[in-house]
């Protein structure tokens, strides 16, 4: 699906790793890597003054885990002092980048609201796609694991559908994505649409079920034409319980999402499904900014 990725890492989030995998990344459909550390400016100087010495060194530590990196993908390593969101911006910018990769915790939203976070800021002002990874997670991959994460990632992605404008959105970006892109490694995608059952019945609808599925077989039918494998999953249940479920049973890649609501993927105001995918999966999250 991408080409270009700006991937980032703070050397505690376990994404740093990825730089040994520029082989396994370029079979996953990727030509050009921008490798890129963050040296925090210490906040209690009111003029930030560079170290180069720090620079050198996170460079140095990046560089030296790149092996075997194919002749025909482009592989960069940048090192920066700043704030890491407005640097990102600049770099996916400069290098016109179509996914960027960062390490994230779990978060609750009261930390998120109290504390901030650099994938905030960049759901909200970057309008490039992040592919969301658990640190958690990727420090516990062996080589051979992180190796087949690597190329698999983007081959079979759950595409949450409930019919609203940011799932018609996501749907539009895929299938912009495979056409575009000739190289593109996405070979499955599963269409889901949760019928919930906290939504009292009579604003469900007369026929929940069978509306759903006749919506879904026409996006089916729709990137089917793309010859991808599409299958469909139509339950009832709590929504986010019901992603984290499928996603589980049927080996998912990815899930991918896109904000539902004008106000971003961080909006206080209001509950996107989005929002809490993103904090509560364990499953790498490609978001799509709307």
């Amino acid at each position: 699906m991408f080409r270009r990725a700006l991937i980032c890492t703070d050397f505690t989030d376990g994404i740093y790793r990825l730089a040994q995998f520029a082989p396994s990344l370029a079979k996953g459909g990727f030509q050009s890597l921008i490798f890129f550390h963050n040296v925090p400016i210490e906040t209690e100087r009111e003029i930030p003054r560079e170290e180069p010495e720090k620079l050198a060194e996170a460079k140095d530590q990046l560089t030296q885990l790149l092996r075997e990196v194919p002749e025909d993908v482009e592989v960069v390593v940048e090192v920066l002092m700043g704030r890491p969101g407005d640097n990102i911006v600049r770099l996916a910018k400069q290098y016109q980048v179509d996914v960027i990769f960062l390490g994230t915790p779990t978060r609750t939203m009261l930390e998120e609201k109290l504390f901030g976070s650099t994938t905030t800021q960049l759901s909200e002002k970057s309008g490039v796609p992040l592919i969301i990874l658990r640190p958690q997670l990727v420090a516990t991959y062996t080589t051979e694991e992180l190796s087949l994460r690597c190329r698999h990632l983007f081959r079979y992605l759950l595409l949450p559908y409930d019919g609203s404008p940011g799932s018609k959105v996501l749907v539009d970006y895929i299938r912009k994505q495979v056409q575009n892109n000739p190289n593109s490694v996405l070979e499955r995608v599963r269409l889901l649409r949760v019928i919930d059952d906290t939504v009292r019945r009579e604003l469900q609808g007369d026929h929940p079920m069978q509306e759903a599925q006749q919506e879904l077989e026409q996006v089916q039918a729709d990137l089917a034409a793309l010859n991808l494998v599409v299958n469909i999953n139509i339950v009832k249940g709590d929504p986010i319980q019901e992603i984290m479920a499928v996603a589980e049973k049927h080996d998912i890649g990815a899930i991918a999402i896109c904000s539902s609501d004008g106000g971003g993927l961080f909006k206080w105001s209001a509950p996107s499904l989005a929002r809490e995918v993103l904090r509560q999966s364990w499953h790498p999250v490609l978001y799509i900014p709307s």
